[in-house]
């Protein structure tokens, strides 16, 4: 347990794990100072080893991504599950292009399916079950996400959330009187829903920008009085 509030995770903090990351190969490397260069939103180094950590660890064989962009999320899912077939969606074709790119640079294309399209609409038609979920994409639309995702997934699968902190932003106490952007108010209406729903265990990590992370349970395990 933490010693206070506060207490651990500061800027000397955080460049020190950092500076504990393993040097990213070539392909990782590029994707980074491309995304950097032009502001295109990936996942946070630390992030996308949570992902290859957790598609290894939850050995999944069907991973579904809301959010491509340049296929940096999709590449560690499918080198941390190397069995898996990885399913991800974005709304931008061209970034779909450069992702299959990369993918192919990397050696995984084969196993990754990039699917152009609305992900509202994209997830109402997918078939089967997933083990393993990870979403980064229009935050206004999380909980529709996690609604659509839920019955898709496995008993036991997980589920992970990006960006539950949202710059901060989602702690602000609103004392400065600037109005609350639509995308901070979806967050902050979504992470209790995430923390509380009946068919999910759930945890927040500050981990990069704030990482969700659950599983799905069965509802009959709360009426027995467990987990907790």
């Amino acid at each position: 347990m933490k010693d206070r509030v506060g207490a651990l995770v500061h800027a000397e903090q955080e460049r020190y794990l950092e500076r504990l990351l393993p040097p990213r190969d070539a392909v990782v490397a590029e994707m980074e100072r491309q995304a950097a260069a032009e502001g295109i939103p990936i996942s946070d180094p630390e992030v996308g080893r949570l992902l290859a950590v957790l598609a290894r660890a939850t050995r999944a064989r069907r991973i579904v991504e809301v959010g491509c962009a340049i296929g940096y999320g999709a590449l560690h899912l499918a080198r941390g599950a190397p069995e898996a077939q990885v399913v991800t969606i974005d709304a931008d074709e061209t970034r779909l292009e450069r992702a299959r790119t990369f993918l192919d640079e990397a050696g995984v294309a084969e196993r990754v399916e990039l699917v152009h399209g609305s992900a509202l609409e994209v997830l109402a038609r997918l078939d089967g079950t997933f083990d393993l979920a990870y979403v980064d994409a229009a935050k206004t639309e999380y909980r529709h996400y996690l609604d659509l995702l839920l019955p898709k997934m496995s008993q036991g699968g997980t589920l992970v959330f990006d960006n539950l902190l949202w710059k901060g932003r989602v702690a602000a106490d609103g004392e400065d009187g600037e109005e609350e952007d639509e995308a901070t108010a979806a967050i902050r209406a979504f992470n209790p829903y995430l923390m509380m729903h009946p068919q999910m265990s759930a945890v927040i990590l500050p981990l990069g920008d704030g990482v969700g992370l659950a599983t799905k349970i069965k509802p009959t395990i709360l009426e027995q009085g467990g987990p907790w």
